[in-house]
């Protein structure tokens, strides 16, 4: 069986989603292959989308909030939307890949990749069972106009009632997740995590993180967490941002704080999380569904107009993040998880109502069951 994976590198959750479930397939034993689409077509477009897509969620979040809700208005709303346009013509070098490969899945982890891949379906180009990955937990504009995707693979059976308000019939809604790597289910308490990483063993751990470029992390924040009146060892992530780590390391030995660990790029989080009492982040699709698989509660903290302000919607009104705000900064909101285990307690139980750490096992079994008939099976 061969599953041609489709993803739009527009931020680490597509590609990242794409590679877990290439690779879970490939231990099955199948055939598995993933393609960035727009890369493999013209990198033009790809650079011009992914810098399109920084310049408006960070420069002009106002411009680009207006446009995502207008554009969640449904099908009816924007039936010539330029990508729809640019796919349409795309898919002609799209459609040799997929001629060549002939899979008998294909497999989109980005609403795009999902019109490309329903254009070729559209115009008899190819036979493949097309499956979406929703990366988020909303269901993105657009979903509703790729009506030759068999399927739709949402965060949460939440979702399914507004997937049908949007237009999506129920039957093609799949509730099964978004894919995490495999290490986000293996699990170590909190004495052996904090003992591999160097803390001490008691007290609280507050662990932060910027994403992949270190952003949404300020010294100022971070400056009032240190001087709360809880004692307790705080975890820097940077990622990438060098500049930022060399920052936070400078404050830490200028000011003495002993509890500050200051990190880079990791390759580690899920030790991290197991050691962790309570997560500062941006809520990204991918980053909150590793902390529901940990069961750790959220401080959420910048989320990008758009999808990422869907996310916090879904944590707040399912009870498992609070939100750092103008006037309820970031101090405040982690000193009232400080200050109230039980309400911490409170949000690990409505976790385990809401979160699937199995997704990526859940999504491939269920592809394993869509082979063409006359191809050879697992």
């Amino acid at each position: 069986m061969k599953t041609l994976i489709l993803t739009v590198s527009t931020g680490w959750g597509h590609t990242a989603t794409a590679m877990a479930i290439e690779a879970r397939l490939r231990q099955m034993g199948g055939g598995a292959h993933t393609i960035d689409v727009y890369k493999y077509i013209n990198n033009f477009i790809s650079e011009t989308l992914d810098k399109s897509t920084a310049i408006y969620t960070k420069v002009a979040p106002d411009i680009y909030r207006l446009v995502y809700d207008y554009l969640e208005g449904g099908v009816e709303v924007d039936q010539k939307n330029i990508f729809s346009l640019v796919n349409r013509l795309c898919s002609y070098k799209l459609a040799r890949l997929v001629e060549d490969y002939d899979p008998d899945v294909i497999v989109c982890t980005h609403v795009f990749a999902a019109q490309l891949a329903n254009e070729l379906k559209m115009r008899g180009k190819t036979r493949a069972r097309i499956v979406g990955i929703v990366t988020d937990y909303t269901i993105h504009p657009y979903w509703e106009t790729v009506s030759c995707v068999d399927y739709v693979v949402t965060a949460s059976e939440v979702l399914t009632y507004r997937g049908v308000k949007r237009g999506i019939p129920e039957r093609r809604i799949k509730p099964l997740g978004i894919p995490v790597h495999p290490k986000f289910n293996e699990s170590l308490s909190k004495e052996e995590a904090r003992k591999k990483l160097g803390l001490l063993p008691e007290g609280d751990v507050v662990l932060m993180m910027g994403g992949g470029l270190g952003y949404g992390l300020a010294a100022s924040k971070v400056e009032r967490l240190l001087y709360l009146r809880h004692s307790f060892q705080l975890l820097i992530v940077c990622g990438k941002n060098k500049k930022q780590r060399k920052q936070f390391e400078k404050y830490r030995q200028e000011h003495g704080f002993e509890h500050l660990h200051v990190y880079g790029f990791v390759d580690n989080v899920q030790e991290m999380m197991d050691a962790a009492d309570i997560l500062v982040s941006k809520p990204g699709g991918l980053t909150v569904s590793e902390a529901l698989a940990k069961k750790l509660p959220m401080v959420v903290v910048n989320p990008i107009a758009g999808h990422e302000e869907r996310n916090l919607e879904f944590l707040l009104n399912c009870g498992l993040a609070v939100s750092a705000t103008k006037t309820f900064p970031l101090d405040e909101a982690v000193n009232l998880l400080l200050s109230i285990p039980r309400r911490r307690e409170e949000m690990r139980r409505a976790i385990e109502t809401v979160a699937k750490p199995h997704a990526l096992e859940d999504i491939c079994q269920f592809i394993t069951t869509l082979q063409v008939p006359g191809h050879a099976a697992l």
